[in-house]
């Protein structure tokens, strides 16, 4: 029997042949195009419908090979199975296979003419038959069990989702209420909006007239107060026109020098280096000071060192002075008061050299002659009436100078003075 030709098979290999070919054509590659929509069938259908293609393409060597190789991977030879053993050995073809194929063969023809075979075939099929129903009734006992209990989690399934859906009624009841509650709360609100509207609205208009009474009030007082100013004017110019005329009746020359002139060369005659000097403000406040600074012929007297410690404690006293006399410059500028600053020299027998700025006199204390009488002395110079003012915190220095006319002003006044000038 020739082992070449899959028709030269018994008809039972034939099928067993067609059979492991049609179960791993998917997995082949390659396929001829005859075969590629028999690929896509079902196992059962592909060794059903497409036999003649299959059979066919099997003719093709490489095509076989291909098979063979899926087929040795997925199936295993049954020593019972000639038929399987002779369709393996054609498509795997190992070493010596024809001879395999030939006694195969022998006994699938020998199989086929021996009743006593034939029996014991159908009875190894019938066993297989009844083991396979057997298989099928433990499967379909299997299936009835996993419904069961398919049914029962669908049930409880169930039953949750009805308490859900329950929960979810209820929830949308109580957001139902709460959002008619919040409404509610929102009418409530908005009402009492509008109550506090109305009422801002009111206050608003006793506001606007209150300010127009204001308003009215402060045009009046200010048209009493430029009354009274142009009544004060008048009178101020007709006592300035009257002193002018009485100074060309009586042919007064022009004042020179200051009272102060002669206690200032005393000082300076002791060995006190005086010079040109600027203006220091003092007074309650820093702009009571200037106020006064800005009166004519003001006199302005700064205690120097008890003003620059005050200021720059921490500083060589040649930097106080320095420091305070450039304040004072602009102040004294501006103002036109007559200045002088005096710094107590009483423990030195020499004078430092000192720049002072226009407009500003700068005296030393004498040598056992402390700054406070030299500023005593300047006051007691001044004549009754004359606006004269002495900065020192020094309280005995206060006293004394007001007690002579003057007007005191701390050190601290006239530093808010010189903070705003600069």
């Amino acid at each position: 029997m020739a082992t070449g030709p899959l028709d030269a098979l018994p008809a039972a290999a034939r099928v067993r042949v067609v059979a492991l070919t049609a179960d791993a054509l998917p997995a082949v590659i390659r396929l001829p195009p005859s075969l590629r929509r028999v690929a896509e069938f079902a196992p059962a259908r592909r060794a059903r419908l497409g036999t003649g293609a299959i059979t066919a393409a099997l003719a093709d060597d490489e095509f076989r090979e291909r098979v063979a190789t899926q087929v040795a991977a997925r199936a295993a030879a049954d020593p019972d199975d000639a038929a399987q053993r002779v369709a393996l050995a054609w498509l795997l073809r190992p070493e010596g296979w024809e001879a395999v194929v030939v006694a195969a063969a022998e006994e699938l023809t020998a199989r086929d003419g021996d009743p006593e075979r034939e029996d014991g075939e159908a009875a190894r099929l019938r066993q297989r038959l009844e083991q396979t129903e057997q298989t099928l009734r433990e499967v379909r006992a299997a299936h009835r069990v996993q419904v069961d209990e398919y049914k029962a989690e669908v049930a409880a399934l169930r039953r949750k989702l009805g308490e859900a859906r329950a929960a979810e009624r209820s929830a949308r009841q109580e957001s139902e209420a709460a959002t008619r509650s919040a409404e509610e709360r929102r009418t409530e609100s908005e009402a009492a909006v509008a109550a506090q509207d109305k009422e801002v609205r009111r206050l608003r208009a006793q506001l606007e007239r209150a300010e127009a009474d204001l308003s009215a009030g402060r045009r009046a007082a200010r048209a009493e107060r430029d009354e009274g100013t142009l009544r004060a004017r008048v009178l101020l110019d007709t006592v300035l026109e009257a002193a002018a005329g009485l100074q060309r009746e009586l042919g007064l020359p022009p004042a020179s020098g200051a009272p102060g002139d002669r206690v200032e060369q005393e000082v300076a005659d002791a060995g006190a280096p005086a010079a040109p000097a600027a203006a220091v403000p003092g007074g309650a406040t820093p702009a009571l000071l200037e106020q006064y600074l800005a009166m004519p012929r003001a006199r302005l007297l700064v205690d120097g060192y008890n003003v620059s410690k005050t200021a720059w404690p921490d500083s060589s006293l040649e930097a106080q002075r320095t420091r305070l006399l450039s304040a004072i410059a602009p102040v004294a500028a501006r103002t036109g008061a007559e200045t002088t600053v005096v710094f107590d020299a009483a423990a030195s027998a020499t004078r430092p050299v000192v720049r002072a700025p226009r407009g500003v006199k700068v005296l030393f204390s004498p040598e056992g002659v402390i700054a406070d009488d030299v500023l005593r002395d300047l006051v007691a110079a001044e004549p009754p009436g004359r606006m004269v003012l002495v900065v020192s915190s020094d309280r005995q220095v206060a006293t004394d100078v007001t007690r002579a006319g003057a007007r005191a002003v701390a050190a601290e006044v006239l530093l808010g003075l010189l903070a705003r000038t600069s």
